[in-house]
């Protein structure tokens, strides 16, 4: 099962304009709205998921160690 996130209409609009001015800058293409909100689509499905796992990880792994240092203050 896919993991979806949810944008208020300002945030999804804030990041289509970011992939529309990267698109223009780096490629020197124009893209619309429609192909800015479906490249965003694409990223929240397929890549957002990545990201928050590596996150996760992140959190888990700093937890841990810090998890450690308690554990080492007891003995």
């Amino acid at each position: 099962m896919k993991q979806t996130f949810k944008l208020n209409a300002q945030l999804k609009q804030d990041m289509t304009g970011l992939i529309k001015q990267y698109f223009l800058q780096e490629r020197n293409e124009d893209l619309g709205d429609l192909a800015a909100a479906l490249i965003l689509d694409f990223f929240m499905e397929e890549l957002a998921p990545k990201f928050y796992n590596l996150g996760v990880e992140d959190a888990h792994t700093y937890m841990s160690e810090k998890l450690e240092d308690i554990f080492e203050i007891q003995k």
